[in-house]
């Protein structure tokens, strides 16, 4: 006979914190005053073919008022020490959401994606001479990063199957790969990236990996081009094919040690899939309010197109999808706080699952809505649909977190029985 697992007793109080909402209003303030009034010149400066990879001339300006208020690197949580901001995962969350609602404004706070990433494994499993070369530029806006795991050549959702060769010789390591889909690669002020590989193919498949840091000057580093999303060549972000041929790093380049790549990995990708998917929450909880304010002033058939049954549900739904996923969101959050990333991993699964799908719904929704305003450039909408299409891959595909959670649930029923 099978019984049912204990209930899960522990409090979940999702009351945001004075601090945290402190901040929200301070990051809503400072978005409202200098990112939303330009959205639309920023839309143009990037889709202008003189402009590609260029950083927004006022985004320098916008980071130091940033900094001078103290909206500065959020992301970092309190077990960081002095590096964080004071922030647990759940405070920070709806900070990410905020930032969300318009896509240069998680940079202008530093705190985009890959960067985040890249700074809590700099932070976390770096040396103090590696944080001191990268993370603290990073840390500071100085510089950007890439993170270099996908590859072309094989389905890179099984870190296991990564090719590229890291080999010592001497006091170096040599490094020979192909990889894409490297995110802010294009970028000039993109200087380090961090590099997947294997170091020992004959190792137990979890320990054949390591991670490397290769400074993009590098000898052997070729930029092959620049790769489209949906037809978008995506600037400033950029995300690139990258071929590395006999590039040469020296052996203090190697990050926590010869065959940790995956620890490090499964260590980065936790925090990161809540920031994901509380910007993304942002962006469909703006999508429905642009939604709301198209239907209440267009016009069709003689009466306001609010008025119509389809469209009041289409606005009752996306509302409680976008409730269902915050409120899940936020419990994930708040257990990696207590419990660390290890101990929320089914919830990771599941936000990265429901998240991005509920995204692209709710965002499709209001492009419908909109008409064909909803898939030009005047409106932030295509790109918000872009980004919740693209995250339903990134960082694990759905396919994955779902063989996962499934395995996981039915091992943790079958032990409790």
């Amino acid at each position: 006979m099978i019984t049912l697992p204990a209930l899960n007793t522990i409090e979940m109080n999702f009351e945001y914190t004075e601090k945290s909402l402190a901040l929200q209003k301070r990051v809503n303030d400072f978005m409202v005053e200098h990112i939303y009034p330009h959205e639309e010149e920023i839309q143009a400066y990037h889709l202008d073919h003189n402009n590609l990879w260029l950083d927004f001339p006022k985004l320098e300006e916008w980071k130091a008022a940033a900094k001078r208020e103290g909206l500065w690197n959020l992301f970092l949580p309190t077990d960081y020490g002095d590096l964080s901001a004071g922030l647990t995962n759940l405070e920070y969350a709806p900070l990410a959401e905020l930032m969300g609602r318009s896509k240069i404004a998680s940079e202008v706070f530093n705190c985009s994606a890959p960067d985040t990433g890249n700074m809590e494994v700099f932070a976390k499993y770096g040396t103090p001479e590696q944080q001191a070369e990268w993370l603290n530029p990073l840390m500071n806006g100085e510089i950007r990063s890439a993170f270099l795991m996908t590859e072309p050549a094989v389905a890179s959702s099984d870190a296991t199957n990564i090719e590229t060769s890291i080999v010592r010789e001497g006091e170096e390591y040599v490094i020979n790969g192909r990889k894409w889909w490297s995110s802010g690669a294009m970028r000039p002020n993109c200087k380090v990236f961090i590099v997947m590989g294997k170091t020992d193919p004959t190792a137990h498949r979890h320990a054949q990996q390591s991670m490397i840091i290769v400074p993009r000057d590098t000898p052997g580093v070729e930029i092959v081009r620049p790769l489209r999303v949906f037809g978008s060549i995506d600037s400033p972000e950029g995300h690139a094919e990258i071929k590395l041929t006999n590039v040469r790093v020296p052996v203090t380049n190697m990050l926590l040690g010869e065959g940790r790549g995956f620890e490090i990995a499964q260590g980065r990708l936790g925090p990161g899939r809540i920031h994901h998917c509380m910007r993304l929450i942002g962006a469909a909880q703006r999508s429905l309010e642009m939604m709301c304010e198209r239907v209440a002033e267009r016009e069709a058939f003689g009466r306001k197109i609010k008025d119509f049954s389809s469209i009041r549900q289409d606005i009752a739904k996306s509302a409680a999808e976008i409730e269902q996923a915050r409120l899940l969101t936020l419990a994930c959050a708040d257990k990696i706080d207590k419990f660390g990333a290890a101990g929320a991993k089914n919830l990771i699964a599941m936000i990265k699952i429901a998240v991005p799908d509920m995204t692209t719904k709710v965002v499709d929704r209001a492009i419908q809505a909109h008409g064909g305003m909803g898939v030009c450039q005047d409106t932030p909408l295509a790109e918000f649909w872009i980004y919740g299409r693209t995250i339903r891959i990134a960082d694990g595909p759905d396919e994955v977190h779902m063989y996962q959670l499934g395995r996981n649930l039915v091992k943790e029923v079958l032990t409790s029985s």
